[in-house]
Formats: C-alpha cells, sequence, structure tokens
C-alpha cells in the first residue's frame, strides 16, 4: 500500500461517485479565538488523535474507522460521523435522508442517475457566486444587454507573482467585510484547502500555510513542500472553500497529500502531528463571520440626500438602487428611466438623510416628486457615516479666508481655495480661485474636519506641488504675496485636522481603488506616496497625471480581493488593455502606441464646463 491508500480508500472500488460539499451549516458554536492545535496519546495503534479546540477527532488511517453517509455518498471518518448507527456524515443528511423524494433523487444522482421528474434537488450557490451573478444580471438590464456577456476576470494571484509585491493589509480597511475583525491572521497561520494535486476524482482536502498576505489574498503552499515554491498559489482566504485545520475531521472529510510529495514520506500520521503541533489556524467560525459582515444596513428603494453631479454646490433626493459591497448605485428621485444615476460607498460624505440640507443651510434642488412611491422609504439616520461635533462658538472659519483644498473636479491636484460660505455643524462651502463659476454652483461642500481641505502652506512644507489659481501670473506662487495681493487672510491652523491615524499603509502597496473621477469603476491601484493620512493613489498602466489624492480612511479603498469577494467588478491595469490592442493590431502595423484612455485633463476641462454651464 501507498502512503496515499494510508489516507483514504481508493474510490475506484466503489459504483458510485463520492461527492464532498460544504456543510449545511455550523455543527456547533465554537469559541473564536485562534486555534491551537496539540497531539494526544491514544490506546488506538491504528488511528493517530489531534486535539483541536478541546475536541478529539480522527484523521483517517486505512480502511479501519471509515464510513460512507447513506445521504450524500461522503466518504470519511467512521468515529466523526453523526448518530450511534454512524450512518451519515451531519445533522442534515440524518435528516434529509427521511425525505424519500430527496433520498431518492440523490442517491439516484449518487449512482449516476437522471432524478425522477417529481423529486428535486437545490444546490445554494456560495454567497459570492450569488452576487456575481446578480451584480452581472444588473449591468445587463441598465446597458440593455439581454445575454450575459462572460467577462475575463483579473487574475490578481499572477499579477502579485511569488509574492515580491506587497497588498495593503485587510485590517487598514475598517469599512470592508472582516476589517474591523481580521485579528491575528499571519504568514504561518494553517487552512484547509481543495487538493488540485491529488489524482483523485473526487474532491479532497489537504492542509497549508500561509507563506504571504496581500489583503484577502494569501500565498499558499502545500504542507509538505517546504522550501519548494514551485507549486505555490494564491486563494482568496474568505472564499467558502478555505476552512480551520479540523474542519475535515470534523466533517468527516479525508485529508490527501499531494501525488506530488508521495515519496517524500512514508508515515503521515506522524508528518501532520509533528507540523501542527502548535501551528494556528483560523478562528471556526471565520466563514460565518464573513458573510455576517456581507449584510449591509441599506436597501433597495431607500431615499438619501447626494450631491447633484451636475452642481457640485446642491444636493438631490435619490434612490437607493443596488447595493455591491456596501458600495450604492443612487438614481436621481426625478429619473424615469434609471439612467441618472451616481456610485459611492454607504459611508461617503457625500450622501445624508433626508432634510440634512435644510438643517445646515445646504443648496437643494427640490424634486418635482409630490408624494413617495409604494415601497420607498427615508434611510434611517443612523445608517450615515457620523461627522466629528466641532465647537463654532470661539475663533472659526469665516467667509474670505484662504486655505488649501483638494479639487473635487480634479483630485490630483491641491489647490488654492477660499472659504466661500459657513454652514451649520461644522460644514463650509469652498471654492477654488481662479475657477469659480460667477453663481458659484461649482462651490463644493467640505466639514471643516474634512481630511480634504489643508491650512496655507501644507503643500510646501510637505513638498507636495499646489496648483495656483488659473491665470495667475506671479510665479512661482508665494502665499505671503497672494494673500497681500488679495487682501485677505489664511484660515488659522489650528482649525483644521491633525489627527493622524496609525493606518498602516506603505508606499508601494496593493490594493482596489474607486476612480472617482468615474466612481462606478473600481481599479487596480498602488499607494506612491504617503503625507501624514493622505495617500497619494496611482491607477495601475495609466499615467501619473490620473493619480488622485485620497485620505487613508476613505471608504472608496479596498483591499486585493475585495471585488472577489464581494462580487462587483474589477477594472484591470490599462496596459493589459494595451496588450490586446498591441496584439490586434500588430498584422497591420509594425508598431504599436500604449493605451492611455481619454486624456484626463481633456475630462478634468469638459466636466468642469460642464458644471459652471
Amino acid at each position: 500500500r501507498s502512503p496515499l491508500d494510508d489516507m483514504v480508500e481508493r474510490p475506484s472500488s466503489r459504483k458510485r461517485r463520492d461527492s464532498f460539499g460544504m456543510l449545511d451549516g455550523l455543527e456547533e458554536d465554537r469559541s473564536s479565538c485562534m486555534t491551537q492545535l496539540t497531539p494526544t496519546s491514544s490506546s488506538s495503534s491504528s488511528l493517530t488523535l489531534i486535539k483541536t479546540n478541546g475536541q478529539v477527532y480522527t484523521y483517517p488511517d486505512g480502511k479501519a474507522g471509515m464510513a460512507t453517509c447513506e445521504m450524500c455518498g461522503m466518504v470519511g471518518v467512521r468515529d466523526a460521523f453523526y448518530s450511534k448507527t454512524k450512518r451519515f456524515c451531519s445533522v442534515s443528511c440524518s435528516r434529509s435522508y427521511s425525505s424519500n423524494s430527496k433520498k431518492a433523487s440523490i442517491l439516484a444522482r449518487l449512482q449516476g442517475k437522471p432524478p425522477t421528474k417529481k423529486a428535486k434537488v437545490l444546490q445554494k450557490p456560495p454567497l459570492i457566486t450569488k452576487l456575481a451573478a446578480y451584480a452581472q444580471h444588473q449591468a445587463n438590464q441598465q446597458s440593455g444587454v439581454k445575454k450575459s456577456v462572460p467577462v475575463e476576470m483579473f487574475d490578481w494571484g499572477r499579477y502579485l507573482g511569488d509574492g515580491d509585491v506587497t497588498g495593503a493589509p485587510v485590517s487598514c480597511f475598517k469599512h470592508v467585510p472582516m476589517g474591523k475583525s481580521w485579528g491575528d491572521i499571519s504568514e504561518g497561520v494553517r487552512v484547509e484547502v481543495p487538493n488540485t494535486d491529488s489524482g483523485l476524482p473526487m474532491k479532497v482536502y489537504w492542509i497549508a500555510g500561509i507563506i504571504k498576505l496581500a489583503g484577502f489574498k494569501a500565498l499558499l503552499r502545500y504542507e509538505g513542500f517546504d522550501s519548494d515554491s514551485t507549486r505555490d498559489f494564491w486563494l482568496n482566504l474568505c472564499v467558502p472553500d478555505i476552512h480551520p485545520v479540523g474542519w475535515c475531521a470534523a466533517g468527516g472529510k479525508p485529508l490527501v497529500p499531494p501525488q506530488t510529495l508521495l515519496h517524500r514520506f512514508t508515515n503521515w500520521k506522524t508528518f501532520l502531528i509533528k507540523r501542527l503541533t502548535g501551528s494556528k489556524t483560523l478562528p471556526p467560525d471565520f466563514s460565518s463571520k464573513v458573510q455576517e459582515s456581507m449584510h449591509f444596513p441599506f436597501k433597495k428603494q431607500m431615499r438619501v440626500e447626494v450631491v447633484d453631479k451636475t452642481h457640485l454646490c446642491r444636493t438631490r433626493v435619490a434612490l437607493v438602487e443596488q447595493v455591491i459591497g456596501g458600495r450604492l448605485r443612487l438614481v436621481y428621485e426625478e429619473c424615469d428611466d434609471g439612467t441618472d444615476d451616481f456610485w459611492c460607498h454607504m459611508y461617503s460624505p457625500l450622501i445624508h438623510s433626508i432634510g440634512w440640507s435644510r438643517s445646515i443651510g445646504h443648496r437643494f434642488k427640490r424634486s418635482d416628486v409630490s408624494k413617495k412611491l409604494d415601497g420607498q422609504v427615508d434611510a434611517p439616520g443612523q445608517l450615515f457615516a457620523k461627522v466629528k461635533e466641532v465647537d463654532q462658538s470661539g475663533a472659526w472659519f469665516e467667509d474670505g479666508m484662504k486655505l488649501e483644498a483638494i479639487d473635487p473636479l480634479n483630485l490630483s491636484a491641491i489647490c488654492v481655495a477660499t472659504v466661500r460660505k459657513v454652514l451649520a455643524d461644522g460644514y463650509l462651502m469652498i471654492g477654488i480661485d481662479g475657477s469659480e463659476a460667477a453663481d458659484g454652483s461649482d462651490w463644493f461642500c467640505y466639514h471643516s474636519t474634512s481630511p480634504s481641505i489643508f491650512p496655507a502652506g501644507f503643500c510646501e512644507i510637505n513638498d507636495i506641488e499646489l496648483t495656483p489659481p488659473r491665470g495667475y501670473t506671479n510665479l512661482p506662487f508665494r502665499w505671503f504675496e497672494y494673500l497681500k495681493e488679495t487682501k485677505s487672510v489664511a484660515a488659522p491652523v489650528n482649525l483644521f485636522n491633525k489627527d493622524v491615524p496609525n493606518h498602516g499603509f506603505r508606499p508601494g502597496m496593493k490594493l482596489e481603488a474607486v476612480d472617482l473621477m468615474e466612481p462606478r469603476l473600481v481599479c487596480v491601484a498602488t499607494v506612491t506616496r504617503i503625507v501624514h493620512r493622505l495617500l497619494r493613489i496611482h491607477f495601475d498602466g495609466w499615467e501619473d497625471e490620473y493619480d488622485q489624492w485620497v485620505d487613508c480612511e476613505s471608504p472608496d479603498l479596498y483591499p486585493v480581493g475585495w471585488c472577489q469577494l464581494t462580487g462587483y467588478q474589477l477594472q484591470p491595469p490599462a496596459v493589459n488593455a494595451a496588450r490586446d490592442l498591441q496584439s490586434a493590431a500588430s498584422k497591420q502595423r509594425k508598431k504599436s502606441q500604449q493605451y492611455k484612455g481619454q486624456k484626463k485633463s481633456d475630462q478634468f476641462n469638459q466636466l468642469k464646463d460642464e458644471v459652471r454651464k
């Protein structure tokens, strides 16, 4: 017998095909702490016991102790099976067996026979699959596409390579699923994953260790390969097929070593105990925590106030039309065909509860819709991001004060700006000097604690290029001279937000970021510079002029693998498009130019012109 035979009974002797699926639910409530694995002694010479979190499970050791579930056909450890007779692998299978229709259908399927007309077998797709299908369905409906067109998914694994590229850790993103409960997941943690090198016709598992983390993605190496990295692979740790060590034993699913390793070891029981002793694995409730964190409070047909994308100085009522991973597709209330929409995160500072504009004195476009339609409801105030309370009774911002601000119409630039109006609750209307419309229609609302406004001199101190007012000729720009020329004063430094959290970002880290000039798009991006809490985000494959300044706590930044987890479509680097264009054009011309898209400066100017009309 080979070592493989010692781990699991060969399936060739059975007439029906083995089926290995996920358990319908958690077997029991177990501790959420990282599990320490330690071996225990056993009186049995044929079975080796491994103690995991206070419970003892047995690992397969040849035919002795093996059983086959009479419901689903799953093969596993007899002692881990349910009931005294050990006929079923779980409570779920035991209960399902009592249903004659399900029994007949599933047994027929396992025996290779078509199910009867009366019997139906329901298979629930994973959460990620459902979300992706829903997102594709919505996108098709919006674009009028009747037939689903497969889109090639961007492969972060190939892009990250063997681990030389660093991804921002999940703990940097408090607003994403698992962002606040990622815990101690780190390099060296062991997990049970499908074994793609088993040589067997059914689904089996093996233990792998985390070599490197990049967001939700982990570079894994099967246990036993040691320093051999040739078989390393990337997986999203939040997908349903990754489990804590002990899951296979608890559910009776066999652990089968990769066939490439069979010649390296002869006693796999001893090998596993030696490798797993004292190691860490995922919390037992990790999968359930992931699914719980995928529930979002905003629902379709909720009403909100959101910035008017054609007149930045005012807000409008919009309806939530779609929710994906916490990102909202909002449709302005007076739009009948659903095409006038706006994308933002549910924690974006651009959306507010109904009545917010009136309460602080912000401009608001009244809707012609006289009453709410059936099913429409105002989103509760507690769902929105809260701003820090400020004291405006003492020295405060005043109309005409000068400062520096990120241009909302050109997020790659920090510009000379002016406080145009002081609103209630700490909100300010800001205008970009030299670019303002006469009627103030391009003023933008920032809160006084916003990380997007800075005191005069911030850019000079931090070696950032400050964009002077359009048409200003007294260059190089100097604040002292400009304040004297305009007979104005700079806003006091002590009024600005100086908090710098320990965010964890580092230059060179990869992430997925929203292109805020086209907020429906989430793109492959890199952090290229960090100034206190301010991040310079570069969109991979695009020129530097496309870069955007973003706060470290912005809800428009996501870890690697977020799009895969939520079902949102990730935009690949532009160089991928360039490669396709070059390949298609190679027969017609000898030299291809790099695809750089429409010049963003042109986009900015067009958008600004539209806003100011």
